[in-house]
């Protein structure tokens, strides 16, 4: 498997990964060992995210791997927060996929999570387009328009729409969905209100529209992903 994971050392915008059945790392590139801050292979494979990263980080990366090693869903483009390097957080776009055996039975994942930036662009997200994305990670459950985060940013609207696409590779709509779902994802692992409520509380009109979004989204329903993870 280290072997695969050679092909992406010429990839230092890009931390690749393969796990176990267990979530544990069974190939990494150099990117994301520099982003642990460690220096040898050995210093990460065969250990858990929990062992590696901080407890909020940890919890939604363990998540993630639970709900593809137990559904065999892949996750795809999910736009979060990861590790840089030396534990600078940056915004990444993440990909997992489940490995299968030759009976089909899920045997592991192996993934991939790229900076947001532009390829050869070394410079991170614009000020004004970070100060949009914080507003937007507090304001979800309002009704957010392109042309409202276009004004958080500083920015026209046609703008926004063009540096949301080279950066993220997302629509601004797509942006907005993928806040409400990552809030709404959070409070259905630690809370026990009602999964209207919590769709209501993350800006969806009625639990119709929350559940569809959601198992379009993440795979599975929203009572589906609480019962996964309680």
């Amino acid at each position: 498997m280290q072997t695969v994971a050679e092909l992406f050392e010429s990839m230092p915008d890009a931390a690749f990964f393969v796990k176990d059945r267990a979530g544990r790392y069974v190939a990494v590139n150099r990117s994301l060992l520099l982003r642990a801050g460690l220096r040898d292979r050995t210093q990460l494979l065969g250990r858990h995210v929990s062992e590696i990263f901080p407890p909020d980080l940890a919890a939604r990366y363990a998540a993630q791997d639970e709900a593809v090693l137990r559904t065999g869903r892949p996750i795809r483009d999910q736009l979060e927060l990861h590790w840089r390097v030396n534990h600078q957080r940056g915004w990444c776009l993440t990909t997992k996929l489940p490995l299968h055996d030759e009976n089909g039975a899920v045997t592991g994942i192996v993934g991939i999570s790229r900076d947001v930036r532009a390829p050869g662009d070394d410079q991170d997200v614009p000020q004004g387009v970070a100060q949009a994305l914080r507003k937007l990670q507090q304001r979800h459950a309002d009704k957010i328009s392109t042309a409202r985060l276009a004004a958080w940013a500083g920015v026209s609207s046609v703008k926004f729409a063009r540096l949301a696409r080279r950066l993220f590779g997302l629509t601004p709509s797509q942006l907005i969905i993928q806040a409400r779902l990552n809030a709404a994802a959070e409070m259905l692992r630690r809370g026990r209100q009602s999964i209207s409520d919590i769709g209501i509380a993350c800006g969806f009109t009625d639990h119709s529209a929350f559940s569809r979004a959601f198992r379009a989204a993440v795979g599975m329903t929203p009572s589906e992903y609480r019962e996964g993870k309680g």
